[in-house]
């Protein structure tokens, strides 16, 4: 299976970039894991939010294909702990699925569009996070979910 992870814009914090290398090579060992960054559009400080939205909903769905089972990580989606997201992650590879997809949007959300392609929702919190952030906390949850499923001495409950 490979995962990927869509991001829309570049990071500038060298060491958020930092951070989430490490976790995507440490990924290496158990999944064939890639990121996608879109980039951030221009002018769109000048742009209505709706706008913005579905110019990047259409080029977040260019990236996607009909195959993949698309997860779009959204404060309104499903929360998992980690033992949870681990098990949800394990069904997803025991039904053969070969692309699965993370997304996470632009400053304002994603597109109906967009919001209509998903397969599901999932909540890291319900507390909201920086995009910038929020790309290293999903980098090391999922990496922590495979260290559970391999039992491997990351995650302590």
């Amino acid at each position: 299976m490979t995962i990927t992870l869509i991001l829309v814009g570049k990071t500038d914090n060298r060491h958020l970039d930092a951070l989430i290398s490490d976790y995507k090579k440490r990924l290496s060992h158990f999944v064939n894991f890639e990121i996608s960054i879109i980039p951030d559009l221009k002018k769109r400080k000048h742009m209505e939010t709706e706008l913005q939205k579905d110019k990047e909903g259409e080029l977040i769905l260019k990236k996607i294909s009909s195959s993949d089972f698309v997860v779009l990580l959204d404060e309104i989606g499903t929360e998992y702990s980690s033992v949870k997201l681990a098990g949800w992650l394990q069904k997803r590879m025991n039904s053969g699925l070969k692309n699965l997809v993370f997304v996470v949007g632009g400053p304002y959300g994603f597109s109906p569009d967009v919001y209509a392609r998903a397969n599901q929702k999932l909540s890291l919190s319900k507390m909201t996070f920086s995009h910038q952030m929020i790309r290293l906390f999903f980098t090391e949850q999922l990496y922590r979910a495979f260290t559970i499923l391999g039992n491997l001495p990351y995650h302590h409950e």
